[in-house]
């Protein structure tokens, strides 16, 4: 499925020879990504993934998915960053944000571990009671503090609802292959196992078993899904940018950001979008926001922000792109309704399709931005559904990658994430944190 990048709504921000000029840094950027020369060529595995995964596992994680699907009321995704974005975007895009009040072919699906809210997790367990559950704990290493806090809680509450050994068919765990803290408790327990893949990086994680368990529990056909990743990923290989959408959109954004465009805002016109926003974000952030540099990714949902956010966009400081994502096609038909009275005034748009009035009115909020001195890069995705959803992940990943290496950064190493992960332990008191516990508290003045 070929996605359609328009350059239209750029043209009076890029020129064509700025494009030339630029060429030589794409077959650069090209060469360091395919030939595995770049900086984080230990972790280029979704290159391949699509085509390359394993076949093994992943029948083993649609047994799995059915077994879920028969055994339990309430499926919980335990992790957090790349280890539940992903799912969650694909469930909410595919499904409905609304899955588990539509849902009647599988469980409901929450997520857990993603936060340090006592509320939150408080409300998860109160709707368990009197309901079947099972859980999925993703955790490379099974010490980051905020899964590890709920798997620690929703394990005892397994344990004490169905005894140690009927819980333990109700736990999955998707971990390291062969290290780590919850890679051997996993074993000594004799949780059913699948693995977080050593060249694959959390935020490019979406089609390995991190994702792929919670997808096929939802009822999401991942043979569609890894079908057309791996078309995709066959289409995104030339370094012509006329043949290569996701090449172009790198080098745009690239070039924007250098003219001063320093904050990229991802415009969807559609709830389902939101969590898709959200795993765009980390991919980004996480993969270009270091050294100093990058650009900041930010997202809306419109038109309802542009109730909110409209103005800043509009007129606020110039250094925004935005990118929009639209659907050649929508899901469902819903004609607005003609009223004689007319109170309201809308019998102009009476017996218009609402997906024509949404499509409409992205047109009109584009005209609005470009003219106010907001590049718009248009991402068209024919069809809202696996296939689809899967062009638009490599469609990013591919992009993102190549983004990365022409702004000369590493694009699969998080050192911050590290940093701020060891500051929680220190000052939370783990063992062996003692000195930077002491080095911290001094800093904050306690």
């Amino acid at each position: 499925m070929t996605l359609n990048l328009s350059e239209k709504f750029v043209s009076p921000f890029v020129s064509d020879k700025e494009l030339e000029a630029i060429k030589p840094e794409v077959e650069a950027a090209d060469k360091a990504l395919r030939s595995g020369t770049g900086a984080g060529a230990e972790m280029l595995g979704w290159l391949s993934l699509p085509e390359k995964y394993d076949r093994t596992e992943y029948d083993r994680i649609k047994k799995a998915a059915e077994k879920i699907r028969k055994s339990c009321d309430i499926f919980i995704v335990i992790g957090i960053g790349g280890s539940y974005l992903g799912s969650r975007a694909v469930i909410e895009f595919l499904r409905s944000p609304r899955h588990n009040r539509l849902v009647k072919d599988a469980p409901e699906i929450f997520f857990s571990g993603c936060n340090i809210s006592s509320s939150d997790l408080s409300e998860l367990l109160e709707l368990c009671e009197g309901r079947d559950v099972c859980i999925n704990v993703i955790s490379k290493s099974g010490t980051t503090t905020e899964p590890a806090v709920a798997f620690r809680i929703f394990r005892s509450l397994l344990e004490k609802k169905y005894g140690k050994k009927e819980a333990a068919e109700r736990i999955f765990v998707t971990t390291d292959r062969a290290r780590g803290t919850l890679k051997a408790f996993a074993d000594r327990e004799g949780y059913e196992t699948f693995v977080v893949p050593d060249d694959v990086g959390g935020r490019y994680s979406v089609l390995s078993a991190v994702g792929l368990l919670p997808i096929a529990v939802s009822g999401i056909d991942l043979d569609e899904l890894m079908g057309g990743a791996a078309d995709a990923m066959r289409e995104l290989t030339s370094t012509d940018l006329e043949k290569n959408p996701a090449y172009k959109y790198a080098v745009l954004r690239n070039i924007l950001y250098r003219k001063g465009k320093k904050l990229e805002i991802l415009v969807g016109y559609e709830p389902y979008m939101l969590m898709f926003n959200e795993w765009w974000k980390q991919l980004f952030g996480e993969s270009e926001g270091k050294d100093g540099i990058g650009i900041f990714p930010a997202s809306v949902e419109f038109t309802a922000d542009l109730h909110s956010m409209g103005q800043y966009i509009q007129e606020g400081p110039r250094m925004l792109m935005e990118s929009v994502v639209r659907f050649a096609h929508s899901r469902r038909s819903f004609t607005v309704p003609y009223e004689s009275a007319n109170a309201d005034g809308l019998n102009y748009i009476a017996g218009r399709d609402l997906a024509d009035v949404c499509r409409t009115a992205a047109d009109a909020v584009k005209e609005a931005h470009i003219s106010g001195g907001v590049p718009n890069l248009v991402i068209e995705v024919p069809e809202r559904n696996e296939e689809g959803f899967a062009a638009m992940v490599c469609f990013f990943e591919m992009a993102c990658g190549i983004s990365g290496y022409m702004s000369g950064v590493n694009p699969f190493n998080q050192p911050g994430v590290e940093a701020y992960k060891k500051n929680m332990f220190a000052l939370l008191g783990k063992p062996g944190y003692e000195d930077l516990q002491q080095e911290l508290l001094e800093k904050l003045g306690e």
